[in-house]
């Protein structure tokens, strides 16, 4: 194992321990929000900006927790105050071409009703519509790696557990 901290093999330029975790890498995160219905269906959002749906949410930004940033995608992404339960998914994606590895969150969103999607403003610029979509319509609309990653949130949440995965597979 290599040593870590000030003069083990870092930069130069950490002159002192305050200076270290600058030089820690970063990773990139996002946090997503499975809302289902009372039939088990998951509601997907499509994007105007590519061809695969997705789940609500979004990239958590600078000092925001992962919980803050789906609680933010929510109201911007639905226009509904709708507070997430409890995490159903941590997943770690590897690097790809023009993206670095990155560490993804699912939180429960609970069942929803008639009443409250009947309440849902999408933002135009964002997204093109939404809808409640069974297993086989989420591997149709998504991609494999969400697939794997909605399929295993609607399981834990069924479960009443909480998976650990990487690129959507269980660890």
């Amino acid at each position: 194992m290599r040593a870590r901290g000030p003069g083990a093999g870092y930069p130069a330029r950490v002159s002192a321990a305050s200076d270290y975790p600058t030089t820690l890498p970063r990773k990139r995160m996002a946090a997503g929000v499975l809302f289902t219905d009372a039939a088990g269906r998951a509601l997907l959002v499509e994007p105007v900006y590519k061809n695969d749906w997705e789940i609500v949410g979004g990239c958590v930004e600078e000092n925001e927790s992962p919980r803050q940033a789906a609680v933010r995608e929510v109201k911007e992404e639905l226009g509904r105050a709708l507070a997430p339960g409890r995490l159903l998914v941590v997943d770690w994606v590897p690097p790809r071409p023009g993206r670095s590895d990155g560490v993804m969150f699912v939180f429960d969103g609970g069942t929803l009703d008639e009443q409250t999607t009947a309440g849902f403003h999408l933002p135009p610029e964002e997204l093109r519509s939404w809808a409640w979509c069974s297993q086989e319509q989420i591997g149709e609309r998504t991609s494999e790696l969400l697939t794997r990653r909605v399929t295993a949130a609607l399981r834990a949440k069924a479960e009443g557990t909480m998976f650990d995965l990487e690129n959507g597979f269980d660890v």
